[in-house]
């Protein structure tokens, strides 16, 4: 397949920072970029052996590597304690700069690491988004298999997502030691399936995953900085309706979601889709908002009586909420909600994503086929 590494992040000049879930093409991007620059690879076992018995070796490296401008450490969350041998290379001023990856921000919490102090950027890296692979994107697959590149480029799409689940559970939360009963966070992960596009509720999710409360969210907190799940604030800002006070939720990638999501003769795949699709909505924003490197967060909007818009971009020069429906029709009362938000934020762009093939006008409101928009969305340019 053609084009897998145009991908549209953008890199900083100086240090930084890279997060994202394992599979999205962090190391593979930066192996076709750096392919001259020192490298660390800590999922190595010999590799990741020798800087945990002596983090300063880095500095030996670097020492007898002077010639090499750019330094990248894979997986920088296996050996939290090389980064204040990393701080202190960054201080000597040597005219290099650090990429150090990570699927995981939590060791890092934990170990008390100050991240630098400042001293590197922050940079995210998602899944595909629709531009990215052109016309390689179709939008029923997406919806069934998601966007993580390890699973576009596979013939066997499903059985890989499987086995991707059971890696993080394996490496990351079973070998890292996160929780103490696997059996029950693997329970906990099929219950939160259900929470996808939907507000947080502890107690419902501790009744049915048969989890303690306070562990549920120990749990909410460990698949958040595995970076397998992201929440939504509500959007509060001049607000002039009673409003809902809880996030939603979704899994990171629709694919992810519809492989944790148990299915049995009595649910409505079309329902299961119309999350997978409003999910898949969600982290293609998340995804433009990370490389356009624009001020931007996300939000939702839900008023306490249930009138809802999906999604609220909000920052540097935009706002615009957007309602997203599967349906391949639109009818007046599907914009209602967009009409409410418009009503209190007249300055917001409204928009309305459905399944349907041809942009519509219905009661002011634009109205645009799901896989032009996604097709179209480019961080180089304005929402």
């Amino acid at each position: 397949m053609t084009g897998f590494h145009e991908r549209l992040f953008k890199e900083p000049n100086s240090s930084y920072f890279l997060f994202g879930p394992r599979g999205t093409g962090k190391s593979t991007w930066l192996k076709k970029w750096h392919q001259q620059s020192l490298w660390i690879d800590l999922l190595d076992a010999p590799t990741f052996r020798s800087y945990v018995a002596r983090p300063e070796l880095l500095i030996e490296l670097v020492e007898a590597n002077r010639d090499k401008k750019c330094v990248v450490i894979d997986e920088i969350q296996k050996v939290p304690d090389l980064l204040p041998v990393v701080h202190s290379l960054i201080e000597k001023k040597l005219g290099i700069h650090f990429i150090l990856t990570g699927s995981s921000a939590r060791k890092l919490k934990q170990s008390g690491a100050d991240l630098l102090a400042g001293r590197a950027l922050m940079r995210t890296f998602h899944p595909f988004m629709a531009i990215e692979i052109k016309e390689q994107f179709n939008l029923e697959k997406a919806l069934l298999y998601g966007m993580l590149p390890l699973v576009i480029a596979s013939s066997e799409a499903k059985e890989v997502l499987k086995a991707y689940v059971a890696t993080y559970l394996q490496q990351e939360v079973q070998a890292e030691g996160l929780v103490r009963n696997v059996g029950h966070f693997a329970r906990f992960l099929e219950i939160i399936s259900f929470s996808h596009g939907e507000l947080i509720n502890i107690s419902n999710i501790s009744r049915d995953s048969g989890v303690d409360r306070k562990l549920v969210i120990s749990y909410l907190s460990i698949l958040e900085d595995l970076l397998l799940s992201f929440t939504l604030p509500v959007f509060t800002k001049r607000a002039k309706r009673e409003l809902v006070a809880h996030e939603k939720l979704y899994i990171f990638d629709s694919g992810v979601y519809q492989s944790l999501r148990p299915k049995g003769p009595m649910d409505q795949q079309g329902l299961i889709d119309g999350h997978a699709l409003e999910g898949l909505i969600g982290q293609h924003l998340r995804a433009w908002i990370a490389y356009s490197g624009k001020d931007c967060k996300l939000y939702f909007w839900r008023t306490r009586h249930g009138v809802e818009v999906d999604f609220i971009v909000y920052g540097e020069d935009t706002f615009t909420a957007f309602e997203v429906k599967s349906a391949t029709r639109v009818f007046p009362e599907d914009v209602r909600a967009l009409k409410a938000f418009k009503e209190d934020y007249p300055e917001a762009n409204v928009c309305l994503l459905y399944g349907g093939e041809q942009q519509l006008l219905v009661n002011g409101i634009l109205c645009v086929p799901c896989s032009q928009f996604l097709l179209t969305l480019d961080p180089q340019k304005p929402l």
